[in-house]
């Protein structure tokens, strides 16, 4: 009798997925359509590891904690939390009041409450190596088991880790670190990926890959705003054109409610050199561009160890600081990126993190006098003697490697570009077998040690992104101390004496601090942006 009950709910979940398209194309729905430039490899948040992905788990899914759009740590099914003297011990007091998504797997098809077990087992899920989480990283490091996941109760979840980690809360924010339903999780697999359950403000309903992906209002969501039930909108709709020409074309004519990234084939038709709208869609549309939290860079192989840094002109701290002062950071933005993006004349640390104070670090701004000088002093006075070097980077940014190829010609560096799929670059990148390469380093988290941690030596290669083989005592005893150091202030004078110490050592080129650059239809309002780029649809209202 239960199993034939059970077949009764999976055929009506089934017949009101075959009506999904006849819900949409009601003219009273309030839908949000958008197009994702590539398909999504996952819906489940032990997966969350490309933007795509992410932006739409983000609708999906709650964790304990989650940021605001200055990139503060706010209450989300944790409704408050302490965190022990010793910064080893966190416990976080649920909502009484949060529910998974309806499903069929629940006790009469009705989501049921989440309680403190749901966070042990989602959080163990990603250090679990049956799993294969691309998450395990999160926790793999800061505790041993499962056993360092606790429920108290029902209410009350604690995390205790091995050693202090300040930026624990702002990590916690990673969609990773979303709750997940045991028995649903259990009942699909591999297959959650595709039938995903969560507790957001919007729930799966339909994804025929590379083709359509809709969410629906979750109409018992838990959020409310000046005490009106939040989201406002009715559904998200996701296409998939790959073809970004395409893809816009479909915004002009008003299929779409947003679009996201200026690409090249068409910057020139949107934006202005100084990176204002052209008068052609002045007034069509709004365009809004706010701080991300990426870096551009150039890394330079410095561990002697190796065979080709040993043999490289690159190896000498003036060539590098030469290399850094021969480039028009704000000539490429400008003509190349039409003004997407600032300077990077501060640190490796981005503009837009908290802490960032581009007054402490210093980078280097274009001089090619100071360059020149430079080259002298290392013994290549105008380049002369100097042997040809090769810069490696991904087909996709030929165009800004050819013109460093041309700046750093002008100085008499010879420069070789070398271009390769991404995929191939990085791998090189990991196993040090590339000298001089373009990299880019985006936020998980929005906090400094994010990006420090690529210098701090046990993070070099193969155990970890420490691609240039940076190695400064001072520098690990300075990475290790912030681990212990509380107070966010002073950690900030932490971080900014580890940045200027990479700053001056030269063995990257930050080429610039990205930007994103969102737009979508007149009379959008409540999208927000922030620097981390993730997408947050539960306040967006369409007339």
């Amino acid at each position: 009798m239960h199993r034939i009950i059970k077949n009764i709910f999976w055929s009506l979940w089934l017949l009101s997925i075959c009506s999904c398209h006849a819900d949409l194309t009601n003219s009273s729905k309030k839908v949000f359509n958008l197009n994702l430039d590539a398909n999504l490899t996952s819906l489940d948040p032990a997966f969350a590891r490309n933007q795509n992905a992410i932006w739409m788990m983000n609708q999906i899914f709650n964790g304990l904690i989650q940021i605001d759009s200055n990139l503060h740590t706010v209450p989300c099914i944790a409704k408050t939390w302490q965190v022990s003297a010793d910064g080893l011990s966190y416990t976080f007091n649920l909502r009484s009041d949060v529910y998974f998504h309806d499903s069929p797997l629940f006790k009469n098809g009705r989501g049921r409450k989440v309680i403190a077990p749901d966070f042990v087992y989602s959080f163990y899920r990603l250090i679990d190596p049956k799993v294969g989480s691309s998450g395990g990283w999160i926790f793999s490091d800061k505790v041993k088991d499962i056993h360092n996941f606790t429920a108290i109760n029902d209410s009350t979840f604690q995390i205790r880790l091995l050693k202090p980690f300040p930026a624990f809360l702002n990590l916690l924010t990673t969609l990773y670190c979303s709750v997940v339903p045991y028995e649903v999780v259990e009942h699909y697999g591999k297959d959650f990926r595709s039938h995903p359950i969560g507790t957001g403000p919007f729930k799966f309903k339909y994804w025929k890959e590379d083709e359509i992906l809709v969410l629906l209002k979750n109409e018992h969501y838990w959020e409310k705003e000046a005490g009106v039930q939040l989201p406002y909108l009715d559904a998200v709709k996701a296409s998939f054109i790959s073809d970004k020409q395409s893809a816009f074309m479909n915004f002009i004519k008003k299929e779409l409610d947003f679009f996201d990234k200026v690409d090249g084939s068409y910057r020139d038709d949107i934006l202005t050199k100084s990176g204002k709208m052209t008068a052609k869609y002045q007034g069509k549309f709004q365009l809004r561009k706010g701080a991300y939290l990426c870096t551009e860079y150039l890394g330079m192989l410095v561990d002697t160890s190796k065979l080709i840094a040993k043999n490289s002109p690159l190896k000498y701290k003036k060539v590098r600081q030469a290399i850094n002062y021969a480039i028009d950071k704000a000539k490429l933005i400008k003509y190349l990126r039409n003004s997407i993006g600032t300077p990077a004349t501060s640190g490796f640390v981005p503009a837009g993190m908290p802490g960032f104070d581009s007054t402490i670090v210093k980078g280097y701004h274009y001089n090619p006098e100071k360059a020149a000088a430079l080259l002298t002093e290392a013994g290549y006075p105008g380049g002369k003697g100097m042997p040809q070097i090769t810069l490696s980077t991904s087909t996709t940014y030929k165009d800004l490697i050819e013109f460093i190829q041309g700046e750093l010609n002008a100085q008499g560096i010879r420069v070789k570009v070398d271009a390769s799929p991404n995929a191939s670059l990085r791998d090189m990148m990991s196993k040090n077998e590339v000298n001089f390469f373009r990299g880019s380093w985006i936020a998980d988290y929005p906090d400094a040690e994010n990006y420090l941690a690529v210098f701090y030596s046990q993070n070099r290669v193969p155990y970890g992104p420490n691609y240039t083989g940076y190695f400064n005592k001072t520098f690990d005893k300075l990475f290790e101390e912030s681990y212990y150091e509380s107070n966010p202030q002073k950690r900030y004078v932490l971080y900014r004496k580890m940045d200027n110490m990479v700053m001056e050592y030269a063995s990257i080129v930050p080429l610039y601090y990205d930007q994103s650059v969102i737009m979508l239809q007149n009379g959008i309002s409540g999208y927000p942006m922030n620097a981390l780029n993730l997408m947050i649809l539960k306040r967006v209202k369409k007339p």
